[in-house]
Parts: C-alpha cells; structure tokens; sequence
C-alpha cells in the first residue's frame, strides 16, 4: 500500500469493509476508489466503459489493493442488479457504495425557455434515476446481508445556488438531496447510513479540457478559499464520511466546494 490505512493510530474501520464505486473510470470516481482501496477496502470498480473501469482495477491492484472491473450502464435496472450481484459473488458483500455516475449528460448550457422533454429525461435519467436506482439495489444487499453499510452519494454544488442555463441538472442532483435523506430516515434503524456529497467545481482532466485553464483561473478567484476543488480531496472525503469516525452522521448534505456557495450564483457546469 502506497498510504497508510488508519491515521495517527486512530482505525478507520474499512479495512476489508467491500465498497463498490460507480463511474470509478476516471475522474472523481476514480480517486473516491483509489482512497477507499488505500483505506483497506477492496472495491469494485463500475464504469460503463471497459477499457476504463480494467485501467482503474489495474491501477489499484498496483499499490497492492483488491479491486475487480464491473461494467455496467447504471441506468438500467437490469445491469445495476448484475452489477450489484458481482460485486458481492466476488468480493463477499457489499459494505460501502458510492453512486458518483452523473453529469449534464454532455448537454450544452441551454435557457430555460429553451428546454425540451429530451433534455429533461436525458439529464434526469443520467443522474436522479440512476442514482435511485443504484440504491435501491444496493439498499437491498445490504439488508440482506443485516450488517449495516453506507451509501453515499454524490450530488453537486448547484443544488445549493441558482443554476441559470443548468436548470435540469441542478433539480436532478437536488432531487439527490432529498432522496439521501428520505433513506438515511428509513434504513437507519436497520443500520445503514446515507450520506450526499456535494462537488463545486472539480479540476479533473475533462474539466480542465472543456472550461480552459482561464475560465478555471476566473472561478477559483471568486471562492472564499481562492482555490477549487481536487479530485483527491473527494477522496479523502468519501473515506471519512464511510469511516467509523462518522458513525452517527447520516442524512447530511456535506459541501467540497472551497466555499463557492457563499459568493456566487453562476454555474460552473464542472463538478464532475
């Protein structure tokens, strides 16, 4: 392992603790399971391209982790179960999942009057039903297995502002929202906490190609914290909210995004 799997002698609790990552073929994804790996977890890494869910499996099975590829497209009900049912024929159970699958569905900045019932599905689909999808499955696994587990979430920083030629995508991830803690309220009693957690503006590789190195400068300049938010970071955020250090959290909506929220209302289109 290429880092430590507690801190400062304090456990973690993931150790062995099997975690199932969706859209873990790059970007964000992609570092939520490499923390999660280095935390002791095995995981399984979903994305609907093979090539690149193999490339993220490999990259762990490198710094000496467990990991296996799970292709799948989360929006279907049928490959989300097969997806689920792998993960656990393989790896034992399913302890920890993360549902980071969700985008503008690559839809351009569109007015509002603009819209049409294809964008809205399209956007909806992509992020709100595959999101519920994925947890009902995994909901369903773990009271199964009557064991506990998290499910966390990942949602957006526009769900918390105005979100001016992003309208679709900023009410799907809100919908997100309210969907984690509708869960948290049902599953907690049997054990299982579920938890939003919520990008600004993150610099990964395709973000850094669509908005250019000017626009990100510009956006970083108007946060609080002068800065925006890294890949890693969210990774090292998913492991502590699925962590034993936050074992009476659930329900919450946890904000990355240096602090956009409290100084603009513009979209950065650039959480994922």
């Amino acid at each position: 392992m290429c880092a430590a799997k507690s801190t400062g002698g304090i456990d973690l609790g993931l150790e062995g603790r099997v975690a199932l990552v969706t859209g873990a073929g790059a970007g964000i994804g992609r570092e939520i399971a490499r923390w999660l790996a280095r935390a002791g977890c095995p995981v399984a890494v979903n994305d609907i391209d093979p090539q690149r869910a193999t490339e993220t499996a490999r990259a762990l099975l490198a710094e000496g982790a467990r990991a296996i590829p799970v292709v799948a497209d989360v929006r279907s009900e049928d490959q989300v179960s097969a997806m689920i049912g792998e993960c656990r024929d393989t790896l034992g159970s399913l302890d920890i999942a993360v549902n980071n699958v969700g985008m503008n569905a690559n839809r351009p900045l569109t007015p509002f009057v603009e819209l049409d019932a294809a964008h809205w599905r399209d956007v909806v689909e992509q992020n709100l039903i595959a999101t519920a999808l994925c947890c009902v499955a995994e909901a369903r696994a773990m009271l199964e297995q009557s064991s506990g587990g998290v499910i966390l979430n990942v949602s957006s920083g526009e769900t918390t502002r105005p979100s001016p030629q992003l309208v679709p995508y900023g009410a799907a991830k809100a919908g997100i929202n309210h969907l984690t803690q509708s869960m948290a309220a049902e599953l907690g009693p049997q054990g299982i906490r579920v938890l939003a957690m919520a990008p600004g503006t993150t610099v990964t590789e395709k973000v850094r190609e669509v908005m250019g190195e000017d626009h990100l400068a510009s956006i970083a300049a108007s946060n609080p914290l002068r800065r925006m938010t890294e890949p890693e970071e969210l990774g090292r955020m998913a492991v502590f909210l699925a962590s034993d250090l936050a074992r009476c959290v659930t329900g919450q909506f946890v904000l990355a995004d240096a602090g956009a929220h409290l100084s603009r209302s513009r979209p950065d289109h650039g959480d994922a």
